[in-house]
């Protein structure tokens, strides 16, 4: 294979940059178990604040964040009510279901990534011992590189509020819709429980996710997080590269969305790609190969070129810290290559 010009596998492979490593390594460290971590402790109390929350949990990952908030949520033999394709149901190893014993109700998303309300209100079961237990309501934001509508997150907390259901949002992605809609974390935490927030996806930091809610929640979600095996110890030098990357990496993420564009503009424009340029919101970019007998063949060629797609007939390209401008160029001139 050639050097390495982009990988598009997803917005979780950037690397950490020079700085980045520099502020990790200079990091004061304690045992977080303990509570006396200073950069872990500084982490949390900034990025609570910043959402307009009592408190936050520093976890390792965005499945660990969203799996302590449906532990701390839902007791066994509750249910909560999730989209189909939601990561917290379909791409994180069934762990409410497994170690919660947490029923999920899975419902078809909407064309623009909501779940319908009067869909929902229809699925929470009737106060019956036949029945699990209605506790919660799981969103994602963005989802699939949809952005939700902003009114959309009140909708749903007043949904809420009437049916007696908490409200949870997977935001692993929610600095992109922050930056797509010019509107603040406040903005969109504000209406709801608990919310994950994902600094190793788009961000570039090399691990780590943040829950936050009221005191009481994220108490209860720290012992999760302790019995899921989340308590870190000296992991001030993790906290301190999601510092940097919320500190310094969120206004660059519009730059990711403008190469998504690009990049679906001039897929869009090749013979035997297609690509719906109107689809692209923030930093997905879904084609499809019109000969699926050519989809391995492509992806032989754009890795032997230093591109690293993957997927079947359909792919996803995700755009991150790591893809230039000069790379969406370059990928795009070896696609028309390849099938013109």
């Amino acid at each position: 294979m050639s050097d390495l010009i982009a990988d598009f596998r997803s917005d979780t492979v950037t690397r950490p940059c020079a700085k980045m490593r520099q502020a990790m390594a200079s990091a004061q460290v304690g045992d977080d178990v303990f509570g006396d971590d200073p950069s872990v402790n500084h982490l949390e109390a900034y990025l609570a604040e910043r959402s307009g929350k009592e408190a936050a949990l520093f976890c390792a990952s965005g499945t660990q964040s969203n799996l302590v908030a449906l532990l701390a949520h839902c007791q066994r033999g509750d249910e909560y009510i999730v989209g189909q394709e939601a990561h917290t149901y379909k791409y994180e190893a069934g762990g409410a279901a497994v170690l919660g014993s947490i029923q999920p109700q899975p419902l078809d998303y909407e064309a623009d990534s909501t779940l319908d309300l009067k869909k929902v209100k229809a699925k929470i079961k009737p106060d019956d011992s036949h029945f699990a237990r209605s506790r919660l309501l799981c969103i994602e934001n963005t989802r699939s590189g949809d952005v939700l509508p902003l009114d959309y997150h009140g909708d749903a907390s007043q949904f809420c509020k009437r049916e007696g259901l908490a409200l949870h949002l997977d935001g692993a992605r929610l600095f992109n819709a922050m930056v797509k809609q010019g509107a603040e974390l406040a903005d969109y935490a504000q209406h709801y429980d608990s919310v994950s927030l994902c600094i190793s996806k788009g961000l570039g930091a090399p691990v780590g996710s943040l829950l936050v809610g009221d005191k009481a929640f994220i108490d209860e979600a720290r012992r999760w997080r302790k019995m899921l095996g989340g308590g870190m110890r000296q992991a001030g030098s993790l906290a301190a590269g999601c510092e940097f990357a919320l500190e310094n990496n969120v206004t660059k993420l519009g730059d990711d969305h403008d190469n998504a564009l690009t990049l679906a503009e001039g897929l869009a424009s090749i013979s035997g790609v297609s690509c719906d340029v109107s689809s692209v919101q923030t930093n997905m970019v879904f084609i499809a190969v019109e000969d699926e007998g050519k989809a391995q063949e492509f992806q032989n060629y754009m890795a032997g070129h230093g591109v690293v797609v993957i997927g079947g007939q359909l792919m996803r390209l995700v755009t991150h810290l790591d893809v230039s401008a000069a790379a969406i160029e370059k990928t795009i001139d070896l696609s028309r290559t390849f099938f013109e």
